[in-house]
């Protein structure tokens, strides 16, 4: 766990980028207050997790490969495409390789939006120790984000919020990947169940509370714009990035005009 920081230690000054007044902490209440908050949300990740570990069974990994893969990697987007890359079955040494470079080359540009996520949350990071922002960072995901965003926007000061939020969907995360891992030869396809469902869902709820009344439709018609219009002419999915960054410009140019 990444080590406490007292309050007496990070007060910041009232600027315009950073959070004012009160000083950022790194203490176990902001990790329980973001764990707690998070319980809800990673059980809907957990369904997610039941569906990558079918996935993955049936493209060959073990228990415990597909384990320890949603615990190093913990990129549920980004497994999923990789599983979906896996040649079935697996290689032998006379048979094509595994395509390592298109697997890796993927998953980089689907991970590419934490660059943008973790960007967002400077105004909190630059007040906390390097060991505290990259324990949380490691531990970042989409839902969690959306978590912390909230939490920033309301005036919080729990710096350790995101690591709170981002061991609880760990938890979840991991344990629900060994529950799919185990059933996975008598469920069957996940999609049966609707399963395929549950992360979208989950996201449309988060987008609910990250609204910001009309100033958040041109950004976020622009990311979806964007995004679907290159889904189809670039390969693989940088789409994903490029709609974030033409949003990420488009907020910009608006605010600096």
């Amino acid at each position: 766990m990444a080590p406490e920081q007292d309050s007496s230690e990070t007060t910041p000054t009232d600027d315009a980028d950073g959070p004012p007044g009160e000083s950022v902490t790194f203490d176990r209440e902001g990790i329980r207050a973001g764990f707690l908050t998070c319980v809800p949300v990673a059980v809907g990740v957990g369904g997610y997790g039941v569906a990558f570990g079918v996935l993955a069974r049936q493209a060959g990994l073990s228990v415990a490969e597909a384990a320890l893969m949603s615990a190093t990697v913990f990129a549920g987007a980004a497994q999923i495409v990789a599983v979906e890359l896996w040649p079935d079955p697996l290689p032998v040494l006379w048979a094509d390789p595994l395509p390592v470079l298109t697997i890796v080359a993927t998953v980089f540009a689907i991970n590419l939006r934490y660059s943008l996520m973790g960007a967002a949350l400077q105004p909190w990071f630059r007040y906390l120790d390097p060991r505290q922002v990259y324990a949380s960072l490691v531990l970042m995901a989409d839902e969690n984000w959306a978590l912390t965003m909230r939490e920033f926007q309301s005036g919080s000061r729990h710096g350790a919020f995101l690591f709170g939020t981002g061991v609880a969907l760990w938890l979840f995360w991991v344990g629900s990947t060994v529950v799919g891992a185990v059933a996975g030869g008598v469920v069957g396809d996940p999609a049966t169940y609707g399963a395929d469902f549950i992360l979208a869902a989950v996201f449309v709820a988060l987008a609910v509370e990250l609204w910001d009344g009309r100033s958040s439709i041109v950004p976020w018609f622009v990311a979806l714009a964007v995004a679907v219009g290159t889904a189809s002419l670039v390969p693989g999915r940088w789409y994903i990035l490029l709609g974030g960054l033409a949003a990420a410009l488009v907020e910009v140019i608006r605010y600096d005009g």
